[in-house]
This record gives C-alpha cells, structure tokens and sequence, in this order.
C-alpha cells in the first residue's frame, strides 16, 4: 500500500508499459499504482469528485515527491521518496494538502546513485530498442521485448513487454526536465490507481472525448490548433477520436498497437473499423465483451447527463478489457512475458471489461480553485461522443 512508505528508500519509477497514448509521460509507481506529473486543475478535480463519478475514474491515491538524477554517464531517471512528503499531508494516500514546504530527506545520496548504476543500462537498451531513432512512432507497432527496471519493491529484473509509445513520452520527458531544471528540484507527482493492474493481457482503447479540446486557459494560438485537429478528425464529426490502442492478437500471441497519428487520419468509417478492429483478437470478434461494455458507457453517459457545469476538455476515456479468453489456447506471450501478464487462471467476464475517464489538467467546473469559467448544463460536446460510440458499438454487436 503506498501509505505504508515510511523508512522506504527512492523508487525509481518506470515507463509505464501500458500508456497508449497522451503526451505527458505516465510511470509505474508500484503494481497498484502510477504516477504522473501533478496540474493543480487536475488536483482540483479529483479532491471534489462527485461521488457518482467515482466508478469511472481511477483512485486518487495522493501526491508524491520526485527528483531527477543523471549519472556521470549522463543516463537521466527520475527518483521519488516516499519518506520526503510535504508538511501538513500525513500519509500518501490521505494526501493534496498545499503546504509545499520543509522537506525532510530520508533516502541518501549514495543508495540512490547506486540504484540508477543498476538500472540505467536496461533503461538505455530499452529505449534504444523501442525507439531507434524515431521521435513519432507510427501505425502497426508491435511490442518488442527487453529489460524491466527494478520495482518498487525491489524486486529482481524480469523480461518484459514495451508499449512503444510510453518508451517514447518516458524519454521526452526525461529529456525537458533535464533541460529544465537541476537535479536538486522537487516536482509533485500524483498517485493513482494503475487501472489495468487486475488484467492479464490489458487491451486498452484511448479516445480523446468531446468537440472541442482546448482549455479556457490555452493561447490563441494553441485554441486554433486544438481547432484544426478537431475539425479535420472525427472529433467534429462523432466527437470522438481515437488516441491510442494495444490489442492483444491471441492468434499471434502479440500485441498490435495504434497510435495518436493513426487516429487523427480516420475517417467516420475508418473509425468504426479501427473500433472493430480493437475488438478482434486476431481470431475472431469478441462479442462477449461488446454488451459489457456498451452497459458500462450507459452508465457512464447516464452520470455524465447529470453533472451540471463540468466541462472535460481534452480528457480521455479509457475502454479496457482482457485479452486472455477462458475457454480458448491463445498463442501465449514469449515465456519470459508469462510472469508478468497472467495474474491468475480464473477471470470472470464482470473483472475483464472496464470503464475510465483520465486526463482533467484542462477540466472545468463550478467551484474548481482553477475555474476560468462557468458552465451551464452538462458537456453536451462529450455527450455527443459518448453516443456515436454507444450506436457504433450496438452496430458491430448487431453485425451491421
């Protein structure tokens, strides 16, 4: 439990290997937990939640403390200290005070120099592997296989599967902090839920929800881009998009990803195929999980009707299923992988298919400590979304 840190040394935090899209990196904390970058309009956002919104959004989990370290080589990883928390927030998972003040170290200089001469050779091959050469990776990627770090509970290395794209945010990253700021800053980071930690071959559909997507607070000149992306993709026209997909192919035994590119190119039909398409394990399609998921976006449609005010811009949903089917032989991941996917032998149909809104740095609503401006009504953009995505999928159920 991540409330129970007191006395641990820094954790290098991983690439999380599941992140599908977005452009701020994403990195696993501990099994049950990621981490990223803390807005303080998202902080906003998961300290007032309502209640209804809960079931579909990941667990805030609290704020952590994290520093870059570079080694004499130059190899950049970021650490967090669970024992270095901010005055007035107690445990982390009761944490998001802002009192931002009088640290107090507990991991030493030398165990953390010392945990990144361990680990920056795997994180350097990875990334190498991953992305060799290229800054915006494209269509059709399939995961290649290399090192994982040490975990936050020290365990020992393990062969692993690599979303490329998160490969590619995780260096981005690491390289604008750097160029940012000396190794002596703290930055918080908040905690959350690792949504996919209970599958065992998570396949994940990100879509970038809504008709418009720039914040109240972006430029003018960031508000006309966000435009144009809207306008030329299926946001204007189903406001939909896709931003990022990993399917598992049980025929194969891989997984095939999709990235933001690929997305903002489709076409209203392109999007439907691109929606039947995550929903096919390379056998066939996976029609035990389309009613499961078609109720969940119900729900959640239901819940969205009824939050007055709320503007979700530029946020994500999250559609999340399994990709380990009981009654099928798979072509199971390379042995190496087997330790790290397949948490147990019995999964049931309810645990295998999820719902989850992310993303609120740019989400509004009354009352926000970053509200720019307030809204009437629900988020009828958002609205829009959620419906064409509901009648799209009841249409490939229907088989049309």
């Amino acid at each position: 439990m991540v409330g129970q840190s007191e006395g641990r040394r820094a954790v290098l935090l991983e690439p999380f290997v599941h992140q599908v899209g977005g452009h701020m990196s994403m990195m696993k904390y501990d099994e049950h937990t990621v981490c990223k970058p803390l807005v303080s309009q998202e902080l906003s956002f998961y300290e007032s939640l309502p209640l209804a919104m809960r079931q579909f959004t990941p667990q805030y989990k609290g704020v952590i403390l994290v520093h870059l370290k570079k080694d004499s080589l130059g190899n950049l990883t970021l650490l967090a200290s669970p024992s270095l928390q901010p005055e007035g927030c107690g445990r982390l998972d009761n944490a998001g005070g802002d009192k931002w003040h009088k640290y107090k170290w507990a991991a030493s200089t030398s165990s953390s120099t010392e945990l990144i001469k361990r680990c920056h050779t795997q994180l350097t091959k990875t990334f190498k592997d991953s992305c060799p050469g290229k800054m915006r990776l494209r269509t059709d990627l399939q995961y290649c296989t290399d090192s994982l770090l040490e975990d936050a509970n020290r365990n020992q290395t393990e062969k692993n599967s690599y979303n490329p794209w998160g490969l590619h945010c995780h260096r981005q990253h690491l390289n604008r902090m750097s160029s940012k700021y000396n190794e002596n800053k703290l930055h918080q980071f908040l905690l959350l839920e690792n949504v996919v930690s209970k599958y065992n071959y998570p396949c994940i559909l990100d879509l970038k929800m809504g008709t418009r997507q720039h914040g109240d607070d972006a430029s003018e000149e960031k508000k006309a881009r966000h435009i144009k992306k809207c306008e030329q993709s299926t946001s204007a026209s189903l406001g939909v998009r896709i931003c990022g997909m990993q399917v598992y192919q049980a025929d194969a035994g891989h997984f095939l990803c999709k990235d933001k590119y690929y997305g903002r190119k489709l076409s209203p039909e392109g999007f439907r195929q691109t929606l039947h398409q995550f929903l096919c394990n390379g056998n066939h399609l996976r029609t035990d999980i389309l009613e499961p998921i078609i109720l969940k976006l119900k729900a959640l449609l239901s819940v969205i009707k009824k939050q007055s005010s709320y503007r979700f811009y530029s946020s994500s949903l999250l559609i999340i299923y399994d990709g380990l089917e009981h009654k099928e032989n798979t072509a199971p991941l390379d042995n190496h992988l087997q330790g790290h996917f397949q948490k147990t032998n019995c999964t049931t149909s309810h645990s295998r298919v999820d719902v989850r809104m992310i993303d609120f740095a740019h989400t509004t609503f009354k009352g926000s400590k970053c509200n720019h401006t307030t809204y009437d009504g629900p988020d009828h953009g958002y609205i829009f979304g959620l419906e064409n995505l509901i009648k799209i999928l009841q249409n490939i159920s229907e088989g049309k």
